[in-house]
């Protein structure tokens, strides 16, 4: 993907941090509560984008998506998602855990989340304004799972707050390809660059 004048911005791999959203256990296992087939088949193309940041000095920040046995932190999700009610990806229990071909080094940080977007009420926001030093990071590059929930969530999110929006569409698991490719589109038009791992790679 040239970068030209009909980019609405050029892509800096200096300025970016790679956010790999929720690729857990209990998304993406064959038969996890909330299992996401597409999330799972992409885990080699994500792997090649998390290794290709590494590679580069990019930052590289998990999020994962917790419930609670407590009580619903979450009442709105579990009412459209009622089997969440009882079971999956509570507080410390192995299904809220990143899958292991993804899994975060020593030092990457892992942010916990309640909602769907990775900004609401965690410390996203402040770990990337200083990652990378005071301000440096400018773009994020959305890699994960579930392409039209918690990924366009915070890539809509991001862009609210100024970020610029590299969202790799091969990485990223939906639940059917029509929510899948209709994110990109939306994505795409007015949220951010959408682009293939290749693509991507032919930036750095």
């Amino acid at each position: 993907m040239p970068q030209n004048d009909e980019q609405p911005w050029r892509f800096d791999k200096e300025r970016a941090a790679l956010l790999v959203i929720d690729m857990q256990s209990d998304f993406v296992d064959e038969g996890a509560v909330m299992e996401v087939a597409m999330a799972r088949h992409r885990i080699p193309v994500m792997r090649r984008v998390i290794e290709l940041c590494r590679a580069h000095g990019v930052p590289v920040v998990y999020t994962q998506h917790v419930l609670s046995d407590h009580f619903n932190i979450s009442p709105l999700e579990t009412a459209y998602q009622p089997r969440l009610k009882a079971e999956g990806m509570r507080e410390g229990s192995a299904g809220t855990g990143i899958v292991a071909e993804l899994a975060p080094l020593a030092g990457e940080v892992v942010i916990k989340k309640h909602r769907y977007d990775a900004f609401h009420n965690t410390q996203l926001e402040t770990v990337l304004r200083n990652i990378r030093g005071a301000g440096q990071v400018d773009t994020v590059i959305i890699i994960g799972t579930v392409t039209s929930i918690c990924c366009e969530s915070t890539a809509r999110s991001a862009f609210m707050r100024d970020y610029k929006v590299a969202f790799v569409g091969d990485a990223n698991g939906g639940l059917d390809e029509a929510s899948h490719d209709a994110t990109l589109a939306i994505i795409g038009k007015v949220f951010g660059r959408v682009m293939t791992a290749a693509e991507l790679e032919s930036l750095f």
